[in-house]
């Protein structure tokens, strides 16, 4: 794990990375969203990030994301909750209640639970659908042939807002083979919109395939070992 004083200076290295990234793919850096991939990492890690500037957290299991929300009251405000590990039914209120966004949807029980548990105060909760793009069997999310059909039902959920698609492609470590998912990825949301879906959100790189994913039209990365260090079976 990062010590605390290190964390700003990973953001920083994360940071060039994306505008060198942006650069050679020809897109405003602005296009692209950090969100820090916090899990396993401690509050007061996510504190000194929050320092350096990063707004936008990831968490993968609503508990533990639970207990960091509450540790950075103080900061609600101006900081982002994403959701982006697996939903069970039985805890979609604690997330309906305390989250900005979900990444992980793919059941409509889901999606109607979340929307109706949505207190009527709070902004609409983004939510993106997960898609299993590599066909992986070890993988939540959905075949890309079921995603039309959830999105129109999901779109028109009130206290929800469909703002897109998020997918965790098999690992590799060569440049042009990590690109073909994400293009992928792509392809299916520019055939959701022209089905009339305004979706703006490709939930799609990691640490070790964010160029990929940046060329290939990300708009947000999720990035954890790169910002707060290796931890036990990392995704980010």
């Amino acid at each position: 794990m990062a010590t605390m004083s290190s964390v700003s200076g990973n953001l920083d290295d994360v940071r060039a990375r994306i505008v060198r990234a942006c650069d050679a793919a020809g897109r405003p850096v602005q296009a692209v969203t950090l969100l820090a991939v916090s899990k396993t990492a401690a509050a007061d890690a996510l504190r000194a990030a929050a320092a350096a500037g990063q707004t936008a957290f990831g968490e993968n299991h609503v508990q533990e994301g639970l207990g960091k929300i509450a540790a950075l009251a103080d900061l609600r405000r101006s900081l982002q909750w994403h959701l982006i590990g697996p939903l069970q039914s039985n805890k979609t209120r604690a997330v309906a209640e305390a989250f900005d966004w979900v990444h992980s949807l793919d059941r409509l029980k889901t999606a109607q639970r979340l929307s109706q548990q949505r207190p009527a105060g709070l902004p609409p909760l983004q939510v993106c659908l997960q898609v299993n793009i590599s066909g992986e069997a070890s993988k939540s999310g959905l075949a890309p042939e079921q995603v039309l059909p959830l999105a129109l039902a999901v779109a028109g959920l009130p206290g929800l807002r469909l703002r897109g698609l998020m997918a965790v492609p098999e690992p590799t470590a060569d440049p042009l083979a990590q690109r073909a998912p994400h293009r992928a990825l792509r392809a299916l949301l520019e055939r959701l919109n022209a089905s009339g879906l305004g979706l703006d959100t490709l939930s799609m790189g990691m640490s070790a395939d964010l160029e990929a994913a940046i060329s290939e039209g990300s708009t947000l990365l999720r990035v954890g070992t790169a910002i707060f260090g290796a931890r036990a079976a990392s995704q980010g």
